[in-house]
């Protein structure tokens, strides 16, 4: 099948037309995501995202289905009460930006349209800005103080806290600009965030925690058959939303299309935070743990220099910190 926007958008509307002859509940359901970008494939696979909000109770938070093999249907289940406190929803870090840009799909009773224009009031102003991307500040900083205690070794539970943490710093930039990035595309969209605020420079620092001048684009390009052991091998029961059986093409595809493209630096953070994710799902003894555990000492982030990465990481949020200063004096919005 031949993947456009015209016929993703098609499957999405009739996504909406059937679930919502099935379940009664549905107040609102909207689009956002990558389908609403420019670029919305990458290596010929992508997902539509979709948002339910109910009026009840949600069973479960988040649901994957397949559509064709490149495409999977990633839907979000909200509850009504999680959009009550409109004011702030303008500062989430998360939500705010998504309903800012959001098409509304479904809307008989007008809910999205008075949460949307509530959330777009004033959305750009910059006190409003430095408090979403301060947010994004304030958890990176939980998750490396998190760390100052622990002397042993550290394993995939620790590594993935580590990278939820980079992610949240670069995110603390990126917020100044627009969205938060995206898991795929994070290293590939980081630099003109950076380069938005006038620290080009923070995206060396960001491959630096990264590990990336530890590896070159062979090595990179052997890594990826490892990661799909691990993918496959993760329990069905086991496996949580974001590494679902439907959405290892819409990674393997990514991935070989970054590593193959003109900076293969950019595939390291999805794969490595999946990567870690999934053998964190593993039992102890396993061959694909092994191979994470050598991947991750090459990069200079597991083992006995986890704790060397962690330093780091506070070195750099420092830097964001500044920037963060700096940005808000320039634009007005500085808060003492």
């Amino acid at each position: 099948m031949r993947i456009t926007r015209e016929v993703l958008l098609k499957l999405a509307r009739d996504t909406v037309s059937r679930r919502v002859s099935e379940e009664r509940d549905l107040l609102a359901i909207y689009l956002c995501g990558s389908l609403l970008e420019e670029e919305f494939l990458l290596g010929g696979a992508t997902d539509i995202d979709l948002v339910f909000v109910h009026a009840d109770k949600v069973a479960s938070p988040r649901e994957i289905s397949r559509l064709v093999d490149e495409v999977h249907l990633d839907i979000a289940h909200h509850e009504d009460r999680e959009y009550r406190q409109t004011r702030r929803l303008r500062v989430h870090p998360w939500l705010g930006p998504a309903l800012n840009g959001c098409t509304v799909m479904y809307d008989p009773q007008h809910f999205m349209d008075f949460t949307q224009a509530s959330v777009r009031g004033q959305f750009d102003r910059p006190d409003y800005v430095l408090q979403r991307s301060r947010k994004q500040m304030e958890k990176a900083r939980q998750i490396w103080f998190s760390y100052q205690s622990e002397t042993a070794e550290m394993g995939p539970q620790a590594v993935t806290g580590y990278l939820r943490a980079v992610a949240h710093a670069a995110n603390t930039v990126a917020s100044l600009s627009g969205p938060p990035l995206t898991e795929r595309r994070f290293l590939l969209n980081f630099p003109a965030r950076a380069e938005a605020v006038g620290r080009p420079g923070l995206h060396a620092g960001l491959l630096g925690l990264l590990g990336a001048p530890n590896v070159d684009p062979q090595l990179l390009g052997s890594w990826i058959p490892l990661w799909d052991e691990a993918y496959q091998a993760i329990s069905p029961q086991l496996a949580p939303p974001r590494l679902h059986p439907d959405r290892r093409l819409y990674y393997l595809d990514a991935f070989e299309a970054l590593v193959n493209g003109l900076q293969p630096e950019e595939v390291l953070f999805p794969m490595l935070r999946t990567w870690t994710m999934a053998v964190g799902l593993l039992p102890a003894d396993s061959p694909s743990r092994t191979a994470w555990r050598q991947a991750t000492v090459r990069l200079g982030i597991g083992g006995g220099a986890f704790h060397e990465r962690v330093a780091a990481l506070d070195a750099y949020l420092d830097l964001i910190e500044e920037t963060l200063e700096v940005w808000a004096r320039q634009n007005g919005a500085w808060i003492s």
